[in-house]
């Protein structure tokens, strides 16, 4: 059946909820700590008891504050709370504290680069609110559970104009979302943790037509990949039901990555079914034209012009720049790297190649990665110099580093017979190749150049890739000299 169909355009809005890495939660002194046993960072008023009484983390207002002079918005000089109401299982009090008629930032837009373009995504607001619990589906049991431990921990919600057209421009915005609250310290953004979670409205309309298609909302993706495959399956969905003159139904749908298939949840709820009105319990809180200054003046670097810095400080690739500057922390221990060694390419390859993928595999963070910028930029002086080649020195140099008390490279090297090691192994792989063609290598002494590459892969075969191939080709032209 056809579903590429070029009379449709796609309509997509996201709505990012973003954890706040606060110690307690937004409205009480409960804390807020990840993976707990359920239900014991709870109090009466996470719980929503009878007579208790909210008071606001103004922590999580300066958190806000920095998203929004990160995302250019306009902040508002007080801070309003509302009610949502509606009954669900994982929200003890009813209702949901949240702000509705004016929320913290208002407007703005966030950088994003997709399919090699540059486009700024339009905000329509960003706003404080609580989260709910969280529900647990026991099949054993048959039943569900529910842990409130995340009842009442502090959210931010970046919600977009329906601005964006394509799953891959979803996954460019979330990437930024990632990269701009890990930089400002707000939160660590891991969205297979819950620390960010993201909601995406869909609809689809012919080209030409002003007025949207019904909307679709798209929940429950836990990864970035995911979302962007969610939006893909979603609009082939709809354009299909186009394509057979069938209605798109306006409802909340969730997102099987095994099936690649989205499914029906329920009807689409509309603002006046949650009833929205002003918290009774909430004062509004000022915000001072000195205390937005205070915040203003000690933002950081942010990742955008980060990486601008380091396209044009260490002529980076835009890939290579986006890549270092995905947090902070990695930012700052590739720039270490980098001013240490002076070979800005060599330190990017090392710190995207081999430290990234003991940090993705070990499951840790830069924080945590035991090897010091300037045990990198040793390691590369190392194959710099010729004493190591790259196989050498990222097969068994490095793995041995991570594994060892030894701090100082030379030494360990050394115990290792490393470079010794290389160098006889190469002189005794280049002696058993020319020995073991006679003809061809007097075919190659007498001008016969393309079987250089021949010998070039026994060489490297007998050495098992490890030697350093500039070093085995000039020392297999000097045996050739030679004999």
């Amino acid at each position: 059946m056809k579903v590429a169909d070029t009379r449709f355009e796609s309509i997509i809005g996201l709505e990012v909820h973003v954890r706040l890495q606060l110690n307690t939660k937004i409205f009480s002194s409960d804390i807020n700590d990840y993976g707990q046993e359920p239900n014991t960072l709870i109090s009466e008023i996470s719980l929503g008891y009878p007579g208790t009484l909210p008071r606001v983390n103004k922590k999580a207002i300066e958190y806000a504050v920095k998203m929004g002079l990160a995302c250019h918005s306009q902040i508002a000089p007080e801070v309003l709370f509302d009610r949502k109401n509606y009954f669900y299982p994982d929200l003890p009090k009813g209702y949901q504290i949240t702000q509705d008629r004016i929320p913290i930032c208002k407007g703005g837009n966030i950088h994003i680069r997709s399919n090699h373009s540059d486009k700024r995504i339009a905000l329509n607001r960003i706003h404080l609110e609580e989260d709910a619990g969280k529900l647990m589906h026991d099949s054993s049991k048959n039943g569900t559970l529910i842990d409130f431990n995340r009842a009442g921990t502090a959210l931010i919600e970046i919600v977009t104009e329906p601005v964006l057209h394509s799953g891959d421009e979803a996954y460019a915005f979330l990437y930024e979302i990632r990269r701009l609250v890990r930089c400002l310290g707000i939160s660590d953004g891991n969205m297979e943790e819950g620390s960010m979670r993201c909601d995406a409205n869909i609809s689809i309309r012919r080209i030409g037509d002003a007025q949207l298609g019904q909307k679709v909302e798209i929940k429950n993706m836990n990864s970035l990949n995911n979302v962007r495959k969610a939006i893909v399956s979603e609009i082939k969905r709809q354009i299909i039901l186009k394509q057979n003159g069938k209605e798109v139904i306006s409802e909340t749908r969730t997102y099987n990555p095994s099936s690649d298939n989205t499914s029906t949840m329920r009807a689409k709820e509309t603002l006046t079914d949650y009833r929205y009105f002003p918290d009774p319990d909430l004062p509004p809180v000022l915000l001072t034209t000195e205390w937005l200054e205070s915040i203003g003046n000690k933002m950081p670097e942010l990742p955008i012009e980060k990486e601008q810095r380091f396209r044009t400080e260490f002529g980076l690739s835009v890939y290579d720049a986006s890549v270092l500057t995905s947090s902070d922390s990695l930012a700052i221990f590739f720039e270490s790297v980098a001013i240490e060694c002076r070979n800005y390419k060599s330190a990017a390859n090392w710190v995207m190649g081999p430290v990234l993928t003991v940090l993705n595999s070990r499951k840790i963070q830069i924080e945590e990665f035991r090897l010091v910028p300037k045990q990198i930029a040793g390691i590369i002086s190392f194959i710099e110099s010729g004493k190591l080649s790259y196989s050498v020195a990222s097969r068994k140099l490095f793995p041995a580093l991570l594994d060892t008390p030894e701090s100082d490279i030379v030494k360990l090297a050394e115990k290792m017979h490393l470079f010794s090691e290389q160098e006889e192994e190469l002189v005794k792989a280049v002696k058993e190749v020319i020995e073991e063609y006679p003809k061809e290598t007097e075919m190659l002494r007498n001008g016969k150049q393309k079987l250089l590459g021949m010998f070039m892969g026994k060489i490297m075969k007998k050495t098992k890739d490890l030697s350093d191939p500039k070093k085995a080709k000039q020392m297999l032209l000097d045996a050739l000299k030679n004999t």
